[in-house]
């Protein structure tokens, strides 16, 4: 029975590695683009971490996958979704369209699954194709018209907070004067994109704990978004407070960068305190007890 299981996954496992060098040289190069390119920019530096951790998500549901869907079970239907994801590529790399190219890996790896094994294992491997989608960069329009709402509203708070702290401190739209100093919060600070990547961090937390209580998994999904508001309002003060103890070139520097390490730092702490609040009571739940009735 060994020996029969090594040769007949020795095949399986052959035939994907054409498929894999095919996709490493039909998408190096656009990830080499996004590496010297917009993974540069601080409100995009999630993602080559967005990808790290959707490849790794992939590589640990793959004996999943292969023992649970069949070679046989396959779907025509992939290679429709095959045709439209080369075009997007095709459009997107031709024409710089970011959201078509990088768009067009995800549907690549969706097509070859339905290709390959069927429906099960598209089902089984939806989460990590689903990850991706915050590697996609929104487009400008988009980012900007909800940014400045968020920026405002995380200015205000960090204004009131530093106030009641008793720090000088006052704030016109989405500047900060403290003391001497001005800041500016900037897009990176407080923008959507930076909410989308914390979003990111809590599904990923999710799956890998993978609780089996509905309510703690639904409950915690919808208290991410004022998490990652809360985590953002964290980082507006820390560097508001560098700036008016350690000066500006403080601010702007150096710590300017470990701002961001603060503020996932700061989020996946209240996202470990919630899930361990709503541990709390999903465990304090009552539990009705059914008794048996005695016949008489």
């Amino acid at each position: 029975m060994p020996s029969y299981q090594l040769s007949s996954s020795k095949p399986e496992i052959l035939s994907w590695w054409p498929i894999i060098l095919g996709l490493l040289a039909l998408y190096i190069p656009t990830f080499y683009g996004l590496a010297n390119g917009i993974w540069t920019n601080e409100e995009q530096a999630h993602g080559p971490i967005i990808l790290i951790l959707s490849m790794w998500l992939i590589f640990r549901k793959w004996k999943i996958m292969i023992k649970e869907s069949d070679a046989q079970s396959t779907s025509a239907f992939g290679w429709v979704i095959l045709i439209v994801a080369l075009t997007f590529y095709i459009i997107g790399g031709s024409q710089q369209i970011l959201i078509l190219e990088i768009g067009s890996f995800i549907l690549v790896l969706a097509a070859i699954l339905l290709i390959k094994r069927g429906y099960i294992a598209l089902k089984i491997m939806w989460f990590p194709l689903f990850f991706l989608l915050f590697m996609i960069p929104l487009p400008g329009a988009i980012v900007s018209f909800f940014t400045m709402p968020m920026k405002m509203a995380v200015s205000y708070v960090a204004e009131n907070i530093l106030f009641w702290a008793n720090y000088p401190i006052a704030r016109n739209g989405v500047i900060l004067q403290i003391g001497q100093y001005q800041l500016l919060v900037a897009d990176a600070c407080a923008g959507l994109q930076t909410l989308l990547t914390l979003e990111a961090l809590g599904l990923f937390y999710l799956n890998l704990v993978n609780h089996t209580s509905v309510f703690r998994n639904a409950a915690l999904a919808i208290l991410i978004i004022p998490i990652s508001f809360t985590a953002n309002v964290i980082r507006v003060m820390v560097l508001t407070l560098i700036t008016y103890h350690y000066g500006d070139a403080a601010g702007q520097g150096f710590l300017h960068g470990f701002a961001g390490m603060v503020l996932f730092i700061s989020a996946l702490v209240l996202i470990l305190g919630v899930d361990g609040l709503l541990q709390y009571f999903s465990r304090a739940q009552p539990v009705n007890i059914v008794k048996p009735i005695n016949n008489i």
